[in-house]
Parts: C-alpha cells; structure tokens; sequence
C-alpha cells in the first residue's frame, strides 16, 4: 500500500476541490494539537477536506461511500453518513485541544445489518489517540460523547491496542449516583466514579431504556426524529461538559487524555451532520 503521508500536495488540492476525501491521514499524530483561537469551522458545506475516513472492514477506502457531501437537507448542506457496511468513522486530520465543539445532528431514515431494529446508534470521539483501529480494528483510543436514540451525552471511556499489544488507555472521572441497574448517572456533588472503559449515563437516561429503533424515554433532551439536535462539548484541559440542546447532562473531569483528533462514528444508522465547528474556550457560544 502507498504511504498516505506521501501524497503529493496536488492530490491534496483536487480532492478538496471535488468535495472528496483523501484516503488517509495527512497530519502526523505527533505534531501539536491545535488550540482554537478563532471558529473553526470543520464543516463548511462545500468539501470534506479536513477529514479522512476509517472503517473496520475497508480501511482508510470507502468503496461504499458511506461518509459523502449532500447539497440540501432541510434547506443546508450536510455531511450524510449513511451507516452502511462496517462500523467506523469521520475522522479529522488534526488533533485538537481545548475547543467548544458546536455539531448539529439529525438522523436519516436507514438503518443495516444487526442494527436495523435497534435503536439509531453514532457517537463523537473526542481526543482520539493511537492507531486508526486501535479498538476493536474499529475506532480510536477516545472518550466518547454518546449519540444514540435515549442516550445523547452519555461518555464513554473507549481503549485500543496496537497489533504488538501496546495498549492506549483513555480516563475519566464524573460524580455518579445509580440507577436500579446498578448503571451509573451523572450527578452533580454525586460518587466520584473513575472509568478506563464502560460508560457513564447523561443525567436523565431512562433506566428502562430499550435497545430498539425510534426510542425515546421520558427525559430525553434531544430533539424527537427527524429534528436537529445541537450537540456542544467543552473540552477545557483535563474537564468534559456534555450539552444538549443547551441543557448541561454530562461532566467529566481528570479526563486522560486531554487533546486528539475528533470521530463523527457510523455505526449502522444514517445520520446528517450540518454543523461541525470549534470554537475558542474564551468565546460562548456560537
């Protein structure tokens, strides 16, 4: 296989002229996180430059064109992903440190495989590190912000492997209390909880809650299908704060890492993203 790296800077231009992606990482995992001192904007409705696209069974091709540009839902331009085929995700090319990230979601009307009944299931990994694939052959080494019918701000702590064993693995703290599972939920002044793996529920997930397409429990702050939902996430050092539809549900803090790059997942559902920016911490809102 060619070295992506390699890929000469005309390449680079003609593929974010034509909308596409280029295949691979073009930015070293070594080089410094860039901290937003302006909006960035990662979205810009006219090409996916500064992402690169990974996926357990294809690599770092997307024969499927899972992760494409659409000119018109809803009136906006969109990144779609359409969730066919393996599980994988939308990767950016640089990584990143203390940013407000602003993302506008809805979900499509597809769904595949094993998932095709279940509940309309994506994520955001944020501070991704290690090998593409290190989980599973799947995802980065990351702390997720959930995105999932039920469950949109839920964290998830997410470790990866290299193929020699060499383990990535991410932490984080939250004050919890339980529900009637024994699952914990983020409380404010609740138990301290430290996770390297498993998961944290945003404040009011429904401890009933059902692994079936179109759920929605009784506190569910997102939008109800097929509205927008506004997703933020202030990554401030070593802190996490989950916001949905501008109502705080999730806090972390003593978060490991503290900067990497950002996944928008698919995960066997359609979803359209029409918003993806960073901002500056001094800058509320957007």
């Amino acid at each position: 296989m060619h070295n992506p790296a390699a890929l000469p800077l005309w390449s680079l231009v003609l593929a974010a002229c034509l909308g596409g992606i280029v295949p691979a990482p073009a930015r070293s995992q070594d080089a410094p996180p860039v901290v937003p001192t302006e909006t960035l904007v990662l979205f810009n409705g006219k090409d996916l430059a500064p992402f690169y696209t990974f996926t357990r069974d294809t690599g770092h091709a997307d024969p499927l064109r899972v992760f494409t540009l659409v000119d018109n839902i809803d009136g906006n331009p969109a990144i779609r992903i359409s969730g066919e085929g393996s599980f994988g995700g939308l990767i950016t090319r640089n990584s990143y440190a203390n940013y407000r990230l602003v993302a506008e979601f809805r979900w499509g009307e597809l769904t595949w495989g094993g998932r095709k009944k279940a509940a309309r299931d994506s994520g955001i990994l944020l501070h991704c590190f290690g090998p593409d694939g290190g989980y599973n052959k799947t995802w980065h080494a990351s702390v997720e912000c959930q995105i999932i019918e039920g469950g949109v701000g839920d964290f998830l702590a997410v470790p990866g492997e290299t193929a020699d064993g060499t383990k990535y693995i991410p932490r984080l703290t939250a004050d919890v209390d339980f529900d009637k599972d024994k699952e914990p939920f983020w409380k404010a002044g609740g138990t301290p909880k430290t996770i390297s793996s498993g998961r944290i529920n945003w404040f009011g997930r429904d401890p009933n809650w059902a692994d079936e397409l179109a759920y929605r429990g009784p506190l569910d702050v997102e939008s109800p299908h097929p509205e927008w939902t506004r997703v933020e996430v202030i990554c401030d050092g070593a802190t996490i704060t989950n916001i949905v539809n501008g109502r705080v549900v999730n806090k972390a803090y003593d978060v490991f890492p503290t900067s990497g790059k950002i996944t928008f997942q698919t995960e066997g559902a359609e979803i359209y993203f029409r918003k993806i920016e960073l901002h500056p911490l001094k800058q509320a809102g957007s």
